[in-house]
């Protein structure tokens, strides 16, 4: 059983977010999911990015530092969208991560330090066509986290949706989110 904290997209702690939570809950395992958002939900990406914006990207990154602030070392950090940012730098700068779990983003390798801690597993998702992760950039450092870590794994899907393994939005992608959880819960296993 391994303990993870699973931090939302820009839409917030959604239904969608609480299903996948559950699904790691349901394997076993023991899921945080802090709100980042103080209570609040968004319709669309728009709404939420403007929403971190007025807040700053860099006070609700520091949210979800301080809620790990009370839970022991050995977890698994994992993130949606914008929540990799918080599991990101969790997993490269608290020590004692167990592994980490970026979903649709990765951030440059350089944000959070020189190098991925050793000792630490990751995998990345994200699809081969999506405008933000493979338009933005984000493969790219996908690709530079992944080389840099000891045990490190970049899994592209086929398709052009950004939040294809939230079950509640249009965007959903069953075989995609079903291979997803899969490979997810084959991490999780690994560290426990």
């Amino acid at each position: 059983m391994a303990t993870v904290v699973l931090f939302h997209h820009a839409l917030g702690l959604t239904p969608g977010i609480t299903a996948f939570a559950d699904d790691l809950r349901q394997a076993g395992h023991v899921v945080h999911t802090p709100d980042l958002f103080e209570g609040r939900t968004f319709p669309g990406i728009e709404q939420g990015m403007d929403y971190l914006q007025q807040t700053g990207f860099g006070t609700v990154i520091e949210r979800g530092t301080r809620a790990v602030d009370d839970l022991p070392a050995g977890l698994v950090y994992a993130g949606f969208s914008f929540g990799v940012l918080c599991a990101q730098k969790l997993a490269q700068t608290r020590a004692g991560a167990r592994g980490a779990l970026l979903y649709y983003s990765c951030a440059p390798l350089s944000e959070f330090g020189d190098a991925w801690p050793a000792g630490v597993p990751v995998q990345v998702h994200g699809m081969d066509a999506d405008p933000v992760f493979v338009g933005e950039g984000d493969i790219g450092f996908a690709r530079e986290v992944v080389a840099s870590a000891g045990q490190g794994e970049l899994f592209l899907y086929p398709g052009d949706q950004h939040y294809f393994a939230d079950r509640t939005l249009p965007s959903y992608d069953p075989d995609a989110a079903a291979l997803l959880l899969s490979r997810t819960l084959t991490l999780l296993k690994s560290v426990t």
